[in-house]
């Protein structure tokens, strides 16, 4: 963040909490990543986030941090204190308790357990409560999880690397590498703040992808989910012998069972989404919720990402183009191959367009507007 001209107000110390909450993002679970920032007499005197799911939430590691400096201070908190008993006790009651004066927050919690009652709770024990402080951004880091409490479904993040003609391979197969090293590198990133990543059996069978994250220090691995509708997965896959991480396999009734038997004894886990001869993904979704996977990223081909695309199932984008041109016609395969329309205005929209560059490779960010009948 830019100091030169930073004014010292509310902004300037959420903007801070909402960086410590960044820096955890991935590995929380389905919980939300939170930052708190304790501010008394001009000076910070705690700071906190929460780190992994079951512990202590952020405004608790920056209370015990601050101690006896919390009483009279200002909170920093990018989303609502829990009013509620879960696994850990309510942080409003502590900040109550530690007669914190003041407290500023970024974001509501949407959890229905919360809702507003924790800034209710505050300022009924007289608390002095300022919300919607970098609202945008604090509901921007905290995307997977305000879809996750509300509709106990996975936030889908389809990203692709292509061409400039939108090709992600070449007409034979080749696809090693389409964009560099840095946009490489950014993907992994995106690996580690995924609970799942997703792949089609297409992909498994053509590349024996280990779908690790691999960074110059230890990231975390994502669960492995791979959709194969007839388990063709083999025994001797990367995703099945290396230990890594879980894998899950969503499948169908048209499976033989003694290829799920022969999966599930050496570790797979095998999960029914339908009657086939396709593995529905609505119901796929369904079950990966049911597991409490609240963010896939799906690194699948044109055939799954256009799929979930053309299913409506597809919450956000990130499409890297390199600049190259490959062409090759239908031989190479493009992005998103789904049916599609017949007319421009049933196009679906991308909204909140963000382009970032790394190296010479770009990736536009964005999040699907699904057009409905009444817009065209």
């Amino acid at each position: 963040m830019p100091e030169a001209h930073a004014a010292l107000n509310d902004e300037f110390y959420m903007r801070l909490a909402l960086q410590l909450a960044s820096a955890a993002a991935g590995q929380t679970g389905i919980n939300p990543v939170v930052g708190c920032v304790l501010v008394k007499d001009g000076r910070i005197v705690g700071m906190g986030a929460h780190l992994k799911r079951g512990e202590a939430h952020a405004e608790i590691h920056a209370l015990n941090m601050a101690g006896a400096e919390a009483e009279g201070a200002t909170a920093y908190v990018t989303l609502e204190p829990c009013s509620h008993h879960g696994r850990t006790p309510p942080c409003s009651d502590r900040l109550i308790r530690e007669k914190v004066k003041r407290v500023v927050v970024a974001a509501t919690d949407p959890n229905p357990l919360v809702a507003g009652s924790g800034l209710a709770k505050l300022a009924a024990q007289g608390l002095e409560v300022r919300s919607a402080v970098l609202n945008a951004e604090a509901e921007a880091l905290n995307e997977a999880f305000n879809k996750y409490i509300v509709t106990r479904l996975p936030f889908v993040t389809v990203k692709s690397a292509s061409t400039l003609d939108g090709k992600i391979a070449a007409r034979g197969g080749d696809s090693k590498w389409i964009t560099g090293e840095e946009a490489r590198a950014h993907v992994h990133l995106l690996r580690h703040r995924h609970q799942a990543i997703m792949v089609g059996i297409g992909t498994v069978l053509a590349d024996d992808p280990a779908l690790t994250t691999r960074l110059t220090v230890p990231g975390l691995n994502p669960i492995r989910v791979v959709v194969d509708s007839t388990l063709r997965l083999p025994p001797d896959a990367q995703l099945v012998r290396d230990g890594a991480a879980p894998t899950v396999v969503l499948t169908t009734g048209q499976a033989p069972p003694e290829r799920r038997r022969a999966l599930e004894a050496l570790g797979v886990e095998v999960i029914d989404c339908g009657p086939g001869p396709a593995v529905d993904l609505r119901t796929a979704m369904v079950r990966l919720g049911e597991r409490e996977i609240a963010s896939l990223l799906v690194e699948g081909g044109g055939k799954l990402s256009g799929a979930l695309l053309g299913a409506g199932l597809v919450d956000k984008l990130a499409l890297f183009l390199a600049p190259k041109i490959i062409g090759g016609g239908a031989l190479a395969p493009g992005s998103f191959d789904f049916p599609g329309s017949e007319a421009m205005s049933r196009a679906i929209r991308i909204d909140r367009m963000n382009v970032e560059r790394f190296g010479e490779d770009v990736c536009l960010t964005g999040y699907p507007r699904y057009v409905s009948e009444s817009e065209e």
